[in-house]
This record gives C-alpha cells, sequence and structure tokens, in this order.
C-alpha cells in the first residue's frame, strides 16, 4: 500500500530526441533513488508553439521516440512510467496531446488524450489556442495498479474539478496533475488548485511540471509538486530548471481522510432554480 513517487521536471526544447535523453537521465535518476513510480511533464517530447516546427517532428504512437524511450526505460527500471504527455500524429491528420503510462514489463498500461484545450487570452497579450492545434480528448482514465488506483488529468484539465471528482468517485486514490503551466497563471493558481484538487477528493496529487524559459519562447511555471489528501504539500521543485521530487505515498492517507470528511458519500443531487427579479427589488434610475 506504499510506494515511492516522483515527478521529474524538466524544460523540454523542440527537440524531440533529445528530450528523450534527458527524460531517460531524470527518470534513471529517480529510479536510482527509489521511485517505482515516475511521472514526466506535459508535452515531454517536444515545448514547440510553431505549428510547421511541431509537424516536423510528429510521429504517430508506434514511431515516437519518446513512447519508445519510455518504454523501454520502464522495462529496463522496473518501474511504472507515466509520460505525463507528448504530441502525438493521428490517422486523420490531427494531433493528440497524449499521455501514456507503461508498465515495468515495458508495455502500455493505457494513454488518455487531454480534454480541456487551453484556449484563453490573458494579461499583456499572451494567447493561446490549443484548439487550432490538437484534437480534445473525450474520455476520462482510471487505472487500477497494484499498489494505487490512479486517475489521468494533463494541464488545463486542472481547472476542471468534475474531471477528478468522477475519477475519485470511481475510487482513484492518486490523481495525476502532469503540466506545462504559464508562468503567468502559474504565479496565480497552480499551488492552490492542486492543494483544492486533493483537499476536495481526499486524494494524493502527483503533479509534474515543465519550468523556465523554453526554444520556442514560451515560460513555464515549474514548481513541480506532490500533495497528500489533506492539502499539505510533501515535495515541491523550484520555479526553473530540471527538478526530481520524490515522496513516499501512503494510500491507507486516502481512506483516514476521506473517513475524516466523507464528502465524497455526501454529496446529493440537486436541482438549480433562478428567481426573477422582483420589482421592489428594481433598480430606480
Amino acid at each position: 500500500m506504499t510506494f515511492k513517487a516522483a515527478a521529474v521536471q524538466m524544460c523540454s526544447g523542440v527537440n524531440p530526441d533529445k528530450n528523450a535523453e534527458t527524460m531517460a537521465r531524470l527518470v534513471r535518476e529517480a529510479a536510482g533513488h527509489g521511485a517505482t513510480y515516475v511521472q514526466t511533464p506535459e508535452m515531454t517530447g517536444a515545448v514547440q508553439r510553431d505549428r510547421q516546427g511541431l509537424a516536423s517532428v510528429l510521429r504517430d504512437e508506434d514511431t515516437d521516440i519518446i513512447v519508445k524511450t519510455a518504454a523501454s526505460l520502464a522495462k529496463e527500471l522496473k518501474i511504472h512510467l507515466h509520460v505525463g504527455s507528448t504530441a502525438i500524429a493521428l490517422p486523420d491528420g490531427k494531433i493528440a496531446n497524449r499521455a501514456f503510462l507503461f508498465g515495468p514489463d515495458g508495455r502500455k498500461i493505457c494513454s488518455y488524450d487531454k480534454i480541456h484545450m487551453f484556449d484563453v487570452d490573458l494579461d499583456n497579450g499572451e494567447s493561446w489556442r490549443e484548439s487550432a492545434v490538437y484534437r480534445p480528448g473525450s474520455e476520462a482514465r482510471m487505472v487500477e495498479l497494484p499498489f494505487a488506483r490512479l486517475g489521468f488529468a494533463i494541464c488545463y484539465d486542472l481547472r476542471f474539478p468534475a474531471l477528478f471528482r468522477t475519477e475519485a468517485v470511481a475510487g482513484a486514490d492518486v490523481l495525476t496533475v502532469p503540466a506545462a503551466f504559464t508562468r503567468q497563471t502559474g504565479e496565480a493558481h497552480w499551488e492552490v488548485l492542486l492543494r483544492a484538487r486533493a483537499i476536495e477528493n481526499g486524494a494524493f496529487v502527483i503533479a509534474a511540471a515543465q519550468a523556465g524559459l523554453h526554444e520556442d519562447g514560451r515560460e513555464t511555471f515549474g514548481h513541480s509538486m506532490i500533495v497528500d489528501p489533506w492539502g499539505r504539500v510533501l515535495a515541491s521543485a523550484a520555479g526553473t530548471g530540471e527538478a526530481i521530487v520524490l515522496a513516499d505515498i501512503d494510500v491507507v492517507a486516502v481512506k483516514a481522510a476521506r473517513a475524516k470528511i466523507p464528502n465524497l458519500k455526501n454529496a446529493r443531487e440537486f436541482t438549480l432554480e433562478t428567481s426573477p427579479l422582483s420589482a421592489k427589488e428594481g433598480v430606480t434610475v
């Protein structure tokens, strides 16, 4: 019921081969510290905002260098390796922002396509339209491993609590949020959202992040983090550069937290009624 988890922080560039080498080095280091579950960030394979540049390095799942390297690493190190996500070419010409989980035998256990697309307009002219590049997923994913039930999410999914609640109600002990949060949104919301998802679901949250100034010009927030079911930060990285954060995960703590505050069981269905503004409550101008 107890295992050592690692969140690997990266600053991925535009070259998947180089990023695969970096991933391999950091994953081996994490396993050397005793981690049997290792998670990498969103877009491990390439952080590339230029569409033509991204298209030039895209591969399908069977030939992608990150997928092949991760499968080999998991088998070599006898660990569960969770690639937070990488861009995968789809048969219809679209692109998936896809996470992978590999078992100690090197076989793929499951994959998950990011559901919620980061289409936002921020301060200072920062604007993103993820839906213009990626095809959103439509299926949540939870997997039962020998040591825990794992629920999947990627980055912007963090802002949609219904996804995490669905996984927790289904029995997830650990919720995962590999990410590439922008510096602007990360400074404002990263930690508080991770802790909120942990508290409201009585679950561990593991979030490996991209960090620093990338080759494509974007800047990501970093601060990879592991949070316990009571909302306590067990481990956290700095805001820039490569890092490995480690924590022992005892899923008994999930049962304890949910026993103290059984909000998953206490939830009730309800309806919403909107009352019209009465004349007495009107505004006189």
